[in-house]
């Protein structure tokens, strides 16, 4: 698709929209913002309204699922709404689908909201036990956790960089646990699970904070939501009070995640460890080669592993 029939699709997909999103906030084809988010998919901000136009890796039939899940049940109370249930197709083919415009939790904002995200986690996973299957009957997929293991291994083959053999066998080695945890019959019995949660991934709305994105949204152990803040904290990159915070708001939910007490690691470690990972190989291949390192406490964190 050129640009310029993607900016004119897109318009004319907004003005469409009911609800008055997209032509009253005066827009026109040359005010389509387009944004290539590293995942591959991307984003088209047209007005109030946001067009993801998602890989074309994408599960159709399961996106669907996804979607469905989080306009029903207790969905509306934990999710950004979809202003359409079922996704679309674009002119080339990929999945598309439209949200308001929101304002996203930025990690430079002044007061990080660590306790309502620890609250909101722990109701996303509590309410799995209302909603675990798709009001059609067919379940959710598994969450998108271990996938974004697998996607990080084969990028980090194809790094140039020192540290990418390193990052190659530990990628192998943290898929090898997967598997082998995925086969004790006493793993935890399976929520509904973001699959990729961070801060990034929530909205300031009049309601109250709401999730974002629910491209890896399925079933599977709920401690893997947890693992970003708690990799990045075992890594020195996250303050200990954020930390403590988080866990103590999830906690105090009621969040399966993690014990009520006692020490939190035993069900984070494995889930933790692939966060650091999947956020090491992904810092190594957006920067420049020749630019200081971001990355440098996560690749420390890796080589410990």
């Amino acid at each position: 698709m050129t640009l310029d029939t993607t900016a004119a699709w897109l318009d004319r997909l907004a003005a469409d929209l009911a609800g008055g999103h997209g032509r009253d906030h005066g827009n026109s084809v040359d005010q389509v913002v387009c944004r290539l988010l590293p995942s591959g998919a991307e984003l088209a901000f047209v007005g109030g309204v946001v067009v993801k136009l998602h890989h074309p890796r994408t599960d159709a039939a399961a996106l669907g699922r996804r979607l469905r899940q989080v306009t029903s049940g207790a969905g509306p109370s934990l999710w950004v709404q979809p202003l359409q249930v079922l996704p679309r197709r674009a002119p080339d083919g990929r999945c598309v689908t439209v949200w308001p415009r929101v304002e996203v939790v930025a990690p430079e904002d002044a007061a990080l909201p660590w306790a309502d995200s620890g609250r909101l986690l722990a109701r996303l996973h509590l309410a799995s036990g209302e909603a675990g299957d798709a009001p059609d009957r067919r379940p959710l997929p598994r969450h998108g956790g271990p996938a974004r293991v697998s996607r990080a291994l084969r990028r980090a083959g194809r790094l140039d960089r020192p540290a990418a053999p390193m990052l190659t066998e530990l990628g192998r080695r943290l898929l090898k646990e997967i598997e082998e945890i995925e086969e004790i019959p006493t793993s935890p019995a399976p929520a509904v699970v973001h699959g990729d949660w961070h801060l990034g991934q929530l909205a300031r709305t009049p309601a109250g904070l709401r999730l974002l994105d629910v491209d890896d949204l399925g079933t599977g152990d709920p401690a893997w939501d947890l693992a970003r803040p708690a990799g990045l904290w075992a890594a020195g990159a996250l303050e200990d009070a954020d930390w403590r915070t988080f866990l103590t708001a999830y906690r105090t939910e009621g969040g399966p995640g993690v014990p009520a007490y006692g020490d939190p690691w035993p069900r984070l470690d494995l889930a933790a460890r692939c966060a650091v990972y999947v956020a090491a190989v992904r810092a190594l291949a957006v920067q420049p080669a020749h630019s200081a390192n971001p990355a440098e406490a996560l690749l420390e964190a890796c080589a410990r592993m």
